[in-house]
């Protein structure tokens, strides 16, 4: 019986996936198997020896000691593109939220509350206010494709926008979802320099920490607007904020709604709702809990954040599943312990990620309870396991 314990509400559809009979779910222990997380910080909690992995329902894994998770074997999952589409939608509406200054004329509307029959003429003498620009034809620059970066280019695309991207990391993946009329920029100045609009789609790194700052809105064109959906790091809220007053900039959304922005004029600041949906919620639930649960039972890993994605079937005895520092002759060290036991190695999978390895071995022979301790004592490994077939 394992047990997997869930730091935050994680949608039914996903926790369905797992057997009662192999599954005790729980909001509370000391020693699960696996931890299921959305929001939650983990930075401050200790790490159990029990714990073989963590599934971030979600694609960012902020929240979660990454490194420590590491050093201590501990697997560390995300979904990617299960709510890509939800953000999307959300960025789209922000396109023409951005334009358009609906938000602002709704509120105003709501001015007009007991004004009776003078209603209808006050619309019209005071709708002017909040022209805006239509986006047909405006050019749309997006950082990073990854998967909700490409859904909003395409989607731009098909609503009339010349769309520009950058993203030094394209992947053969997302380069074959991008539409072929999208505009490849060859630096993220270009963009800066010559859209419309720019809707940031990069992770939060020491590299994109505080991209959009007072040099690079110096270089956008006036009256640029600025998107972010991404994470709250990206942006430096208070030269947006000197931007928007000087008129550098017609708008700022964001789904991070932090202290400096709120009731800015030329903010429209969202409660954090790009994957606040029903779908989005159980997408991501399903993908967390089939990455976990085919890990734990099988050793297979798939769109990790620490470890290389790495597959392979038992045709013998037991799985032998290795996390051990990605060094010269490690896995010689590991083959050599393993024949030392007199078992035999049918097949062997090694990949790596960084300062990280993983290797599995399909394996026979008499498969004794001291294998995992035997590996553990070999010099820069981590973590053993044997799986039985």
């Amino acid at each position: 019986m394992y047990t997997i314990k869930t730091l935050n509400k994680i949608a039914n559809a996903g926790l369905n996936l797992l057997d009662k009979e192999n599954f005790n779910i729980v909001d509370d222990s000391d020693n699960p198997e696996a931890i299921l997380v959305r929001s939650a910080s983990m930075h401050e909690m200790d790490i159990p020896e029990s714990l073989l992995a963590i599934a971030r329902a979600g694609a960012g894994t902020n929240n979660i000691p990454i490194e420590k998770c590491s050093e201590n074997g501990v697997v560390v999952f995300n979904t990617p593109g299960a709510n890509a589409n939800a953000v999307k939608e959300l960025v789209v509406a922000a396109l023409l939220l951005s334009s358009r200054k609906i938000v602002d004329g709704i509120e105003w509307t709501k001015t007009l509350e007991g004004k009776g029959n003078e209603v209808t003429k006050l619309v019209e003498k005071g709708k002017s206010q909040f022209v805006g620009p239509e986006i047909l034809g405006k050019k749309l620059g997006i950082v990073g494709l990854g998967a909700i970066g490409v859904m909003v280019a395409n989607t731009a695309k098909s609503l009339g926008m010349e769309v520009h991207g950058y993203d030094p990391y394209l992947s053969v993946k997302s380069a074959w979802g991008l539409s072929r009329s999208v505009k490849y920029a060859a630096s993220i100045e270009e963009i800066f320099e010559n859209c419309d609009y720019i809707s940031i789609h990069a992770p939060l790194t020491d590299e994109t920490s505080a991209m959009i700052c007072k040099n690079t809105i110096a270089t956008m064109k006036d009256g640029a607007r600025i998107l972010n959906f991404s994470r709250a790091g990206l942006v430096n809220d208070v030269d947006v904020i000197e931007a928007l007053e000087s008129g550098k900039l017609s708008c700022y959304v964001t789904d991070f709604p932090e202290a400096e922005l709120i009731g800015k004029k030329g903010v429209i600041a969202i409660p954090h709702l790009g994957a606040s949906t029903p779908e989005s919620e159980e997408n991501c639930a399903v993908m967390a809990v089939q990455q976990v649960k085919e890990y734990i039972e099988h050793g297979n890993i798939k769109n990790s954040v620490n470890l290389p994605d790495a597959h392979m079937d038992i045709s013998g005895d037991a799985k032998i599943c290795i996390i051990h520092k990605n060094v010269v002759a490690r896995v010689s060290s590991i083959t050599s312990t393993i024949s030392d036991m007199n078992i035999n190695i049918e097949n062997m999978l090694n990949k790596s990620k960084k300062d990280y390895a993983y290797t599995m071995l399909d394996v026979t022979g008499n498969i004794c309870d001291s294998i995992e301790e035997k590996l553990m004592a070999i010099e820069d490994v981590i973590f053993a396991r044997v799986i039985k077939k």
